[in-house]
């Protein structure tokens, strides 16, 4: 296992699109490992493999308080979604940067292990939530995508002294929010 660095915002590669995985092999195995030794290093509730520069469909979740409850979502499809609530979230890749976004707290969804063996779950609560924000990370949106306008303002303000120019806030912010890393009301 390896512990991999984490994209930083406004890297574009944290926009790309991640790809279907087809290939169930050691390499998959090698990635969703390294997933898991990245998110527990780094604190985090939630790591999409586009966080650390692998556009393929994988996400690992531990929202245990121990770190002792991996779970993985392979080409995780949300199904079903409702209750949506206004939840605080945060991200690894934008580290100290948090808000306020509507998100379902409660999804059906369908997804592969890391074995491929495909399975479907009803998620609800931070779990829910989660995973929402790891299915943004695999299409390429961020949470700061679904921040009112205002919140958006003040993030550019926060932002300027690191160099983030105005349009890489206020682009991004015009894509639509819906249920995909980072931490969320979580250890990180």
């Amino acid at each position: 296992m390896t512990c991999r660095a984490i994209l930083q915002y406004p890297d574009p590669r944290l926009r790309r699109r991640a790809q279907t995985v087809v290939h169930f092999d050691a390499a998959l195995q090698g990635l969703v490992d390294d997933l898991f030794e990245t998110l527990y290093a780094s604190r985090g509730i939630g790591l999409a493999a586009p966080q650390i520069d692998v556009p393929l469909q994988v996400v690992a979740i531990d929202i245990s308080a121990s770190a002792s409850a991996p779970q993985v979502f392979i080409n995780p499809l949300i199904l079903a979604r409702s209750r949506i609530g206004t939840v605080e979230e945060s991200c690894l890749s934008l580290p100290g940067v948090s808000g306020l976004v509507k998100r379902p707290t409660q999804l059906r969804v369908r997804a592969q292990d890391r074995n491929g063996v495909a399975f479907e779950r009803d998620l609800d609560g931070l779990l829910a939530v989660c995973l929402g924000h790891e299915i943004d990370h695999l299409a390429g949106r961020l949470f700061i995508d679904a921040l009112s306008f205002f919140q958006r303002l003040r993030l550019r303000r926060r932002l300027a002294h690191t160099g983030v120019a105005r349009a890489q806030v206020f682009s991004a912010g015009a894509a639509p929010a819906s249920a995909g890393s980072g931490t969320i009301a979580g250890r990180g």
